[in-house]
């Protein structure tokens, strides 16, 4: 794509109105009656969307220029793959010419069925158990073949080159700018330190994000959705973001998504020198995430809280407390 063509794309996506996003789905051949919901979304823009025949259904509309269209095909064949082998991910509709990525004027989109439910129960072990079962029948099938279009989650990418964004586009605080500079410089070595403590860890296909906001929870059980984030990584990654909170109670949490990861799936205990690692990246590379779309109208809306003062001291205290955990010996798993 041209830069002309990025530029207008970007200004397309940012003034994507109802009118334009119905008539994308109905250049599918479905049609809407009309209703439409925003979703919460904000690196995409998703929608559910009413049917005249059946039910709604979610309309995913990509950001430009963030992946490129073997990308998220790639996403789109893991995700199919995965629910071919009846594990609860939520892949797009494929249609009767067997495609599930769409293109409308600038937009590429992909339409989902519909699937409700709500937050699972970090603190109940039958819920944990269980979603340890599902990521490892993820990870079972994420090994099986490297992706060839996604990035790699590692120090680069997360953290150096968020952390250089954010000094070279005056986002913090002059006065606190030399702390920010000089504890980012040694989280990353403590970080890297991290990764070699935990060695040659096998890096597989992840869900990348694997929140539990991103685990929608039935009487049937867990569906895991929004794989948009999918990456290579360490099978730790899609485990570490349920566990928060003390040292005693992060570890009985451990242990009862490990009771049902390895049912599937071999744990290398090792990966848990990582956890602090991962988590003081997701960190530095969220601040930066937020900066890099703070020209997008719908951000400063729904995160009016960034880039404050209250915010930068915050941030800074929260990474030097990862500072401190990373210190600290990884959790015991027996």
């Amino acid at each position: 794509m041209k830069k002309t063509d990025t530029s207008s794309a970007l200004q397309a996506f940012s003034n994507l109105t109802p009118d334009t996003m119905l008539d994308a789905i109905e250049s599918t051949g479905l049609r809407c009656d009309g209703r439409f919901l925003a979703l919460n979304s904000y690196e995409n823009r998703v929608y559910q969307v009413g049917l005249d025949q059946g039910t709604p259904l979610v309309a995913k509309f990509y950001r430009p220029n963030r992946w490129s269209e073997e990308s998220i095909l790639e996403e789109h064949r893991f995700t199919l793959a995965l629910a071919e082998q009846e594990i609860p991910v939520i892949p797009p509709i494929v249609d009767s010419n067997g495609n599930t990525l769409h293109q409308y004027r600038f937009y590429r989109f992909a339409l989902y069925p519909r699937r409700g439910g709500r937050a699972p129960e970090l603190d109940n072990p039958d819920h944990l158990e269980q979603m340890g079962r599902f990521i490892g029948r993820i990870h079972a099938m994420g090994r099986t073949q490297p992706f060839e279009h996604r990035p790699t989650l590692d120090i680069e990418s997360f953290a150096i080159q968020p952390r250089r964004f954010l000094l070279d586009h005056d986002f913090i605080p002059g006065h606190l700018l030399k702390a920010y500079q000089s504890l980012t410089t040694d989280l990353i070595t403590q970080i890297e330190q991290c990764f070699e403590r935990a060695g040659n860890v096998q890096h597989l296909r992840l869900h990348g994000d694997c929140h539990p906001g991103n685990i929608l929870w039935t009487d049937a059980g867990p569906h895991v959705v929004d794989f948009d984030d999918a990456r290579m990584g360490p099978a730790i990654q899609d485990l570490w973001m349920f566990l928060s909170g003390d040292r005693n109670y992060m570890t009985a949490r451990l242990a009862d998504v490990l009771e049902g990861y390895t049912q599937f799936y071999d744990f290398n205990p090792l990966e848990l020198h990582l956890i602090e690692a991962l988590r003081t990246l997701r960190m530095i590379h969220y601040a930066a995430w937020l900066a890099t779309r703070w020209s997008d109208p719908a951000f400063p809306l729904a995160f009016p809280w960034f880039n404050t003062l209250n915010y930068w001291e915050e941030h800074i205290q929260s990474l030097r407390e990862q500072a401190a955990l990373m210190n600290e010996p990884p959790l015991i798993w027996n």
